[in-house]
């Protein structure tokens, strides 16, 4: 099978709300009405309805109550809640996914976005372009699933979808990998370059022409994510450990708390639980 003719299926590619697509348009265009944007947003209620819940989340920790979309604008900024928007049109776009445990898949990817932004974050580098693209990364994989499912059943029955060797199996069984349709998807919706680059690196940074530092870092929280989802031993998850991508990014394993041994307990300095980390953010993904 080639990537072409899965990305051909244009009945089965899924479809973004108008207002998510101009959010899309605004990583490109520096002259993005803001205005506009609140209009958007505020005339689809149900949107509107889960952005106010998301801002007013225990994740921000803010001192007021955010009652208004324009609120929400003004003290979550512009990025953050595109990036909300982005998660939550996603998780609606691929609702009806069959073969997969979505709850399971998209915390997965929650916990993906908001360690590899923690990470990035300690690193000085973009963090909100990181967050989007942990968001996103498993993208790909829905596609997958909806357009091809002869094809991934039998790869489903080898390897959960979460299994850090999956991306290998996908490429040695189709000729491709989820990170391939994830970024062949973001082409498609028009993100830029750097985006749609870190999305088809994310399951093998190392083998990428060039290496992508966005897609190190979600790497790296993908994999703390997937141990906690999975409930992975501690054994198991600091065997499976990326210790290259880590030596690439200059990343010391103390971050994580499984080298702790307790992957319920923060370390000095280092990451809190993916679950306090997220904390108010499943409503994105519900």
């Amino acid at each position: 099978m080639e990537l072409k003719s899965l990305l051909e299926q244009t009945n089965k590619l899924p479809t973004i709300p108008k207002v998510a697509q101009q959010l899309i348009a605004s990583f490109s265009d520096e002259d993005v009405s803001i205005d506009d944007i609140s209009r958007q947003l505020s005339a689809d209620p149900a949107l509107s309805a889960k952005l106010l819940r998301l801002a007013n989340s225990a994740y921000f920790h803010l001192s007021r109550t955010i009652g208004t979309v324009d609120d929400a604008l003004r003290m979550l900024g512009f990025v953050m809640v595109r990036n909300l928007v982005l998660g939550n049109s996603m998780t609606a776009a691929f609702r009806n996914t069959k073969g997969m445990d979505l709850q399971q898949f998209w915390r997965y990817n929650l916990y993906t976005a908001c360690a590899s932004r923690w990470l990035a974050g300690r690193d000085g580098v973009n963090a909100d372009l990181v967050f989007t693209v942990g968001l996103m990364h498993g993208i790909g994989q829905l596609h997958m699933h909806a357009a091809i499912p002869e094809a991934m059943a039998p790869i489903d029955k080898k390897l959960n979808v979460l299994d850090p060797g999956r991306a290998e199996l996908e490429q040695q069984t189709l000729g491709f990998h989820y990170g391939d349709v994830s970024g062949a998807l973001a082409k498609i919706w028009n993100f830029p370059e750097p985006i749609l680059l870190a999305l088809q690196s994310v399951p093998l940074p190392l083998a990428a022409t060039e290496f992508s530092e966005p897609a190190g870092w979600v790497h790296m929280g993908a994999w703390l994510a997937r141990t906690e989802v999975l409930k992975t031993a501690g054994d198991e998850s600091l065997a499976s450990y990326p210790t290259e991508v880590a030596k690439r990014l200059r990343l010391k394993p103390d971050w994580a708390p499984v080298h702790g041994g307790d992957a319920s307990c923060p370390l000095e300095d280092g990451m809190p639980p993916l679950k306090e980390l997220t904390d108010g953010l499943e409503a994105m993904i519900s």
